[in-house]
């Protein structure tokens, strides 16, 4: 794979490596376009950002979609490893979670104490309790379910995730909801944030009268990678195929969430 300094920055015109350009969704052919950035950092403005860098937008542009760790980011919501310290609660808790294939979630000590900080003691701890119930009956995923969004959005460091944020644990954004319909005043289409990974896409908030499940279907196989591609930014388009074209397929998730 390339490496992000050795690609423009802007609207790519290829997908990233490994990702598919073209999705159909209800019949309708799309285009994702990935806009690479520089790398985003709180002294930013995530408005700023994709005016600048998805501008200026093709023709059939039907929505953008910015990465919620982004907007995170820029909000100062983007923390060293090493300046979180856990309490007893968040290392006795974090014995008990299972690591997702596709990341780190609550699985160190670092990013539970944040999760704890975020939505409260009373709600991790009922989380945990109703989980540890319900998991050895085969029901999965109701901590996420219980803890809320804002829990379930908290991401921590790969190795894959380019520097310094491989270091860091990242909260979900303040408001989403609000940071969609900024952008998409600025820009003047409809903007979702998101947050996916190879297990599927989450919208947490949109502009007025986007469709969520559009969004979470074409964004089903994460575009926008998950590596080092450095693009949380994504352009989408309708596209008009040519007569006897076949149909490209539809986004699939890669993992399965456990």
């Amino acid at each position: 794979m390339p490496e992000p300094a050795d690609r423009p920055m802007g609207i790519l015109a290829e997908p990233n490596p490994g990702r598919a350009l073209l999705a159909t969704v209800s019949g309708r052919v799309y285009a994702r376009h990935p806009v690479r950035t520089h790398l985003v950092t709180d002294a930013d403005d995530a408005v700023g950002v994709v005016a600048s860098q998805a501008a200026p937008l093709p023709p059939e542009t039907v929505l953008v979609a910015v990465s919620e760790r982004m907007v995170a980011i820029t909000e100062g919501r983007s923390y060293p490893m090493t300046s979180i310290h856990p309490g007893r609660l968040a290392r006795f808790l974090v014995r008990f979670v299972t690591r997702p294939g596709y990341g780190i979630g609550l699985g160190t000590a670092e990013t539970m104490q944040l999760a704890i900080g975020e939505v409260g003691a009373p709600r991790i701890l009922l989380a945990a309790a109703v989980s540890g119930i319900t998991k050895p009956f085969g029901m999965h995923g109701l901590f996420y379910r219980i803890a809320g969004r804002q829990a379930a959005a908290i991401d921590g460091p790969t190795s894959y995730t380019i520097a310094p944020y491989n270091q860091a644990a990242t909260l979900g954004p303040r408001d989403p909801g609000r940071t969609a319909r900024a952008i998409a005043a600025a820009i003047g289409v409809p903007v979702a944030v998101i947050d996916a990974n190879d297990a599927g896409c989450n919208v947490l908030g949109v502009s007025p009268g986007l469709d969520r499940r559009l969004v979470t279907r074409l964004f089903a196989d994460n575009p926008l990678g998950q590596a080092g591609e450095q693009t949380p930014i994504c352009v989408v388009r309708r596209v008009a195929l040519s007569p006897g074209e076949a149909l490209p397929p539809e986004p699939r998730r890669r993992l399965t969430p456990p």
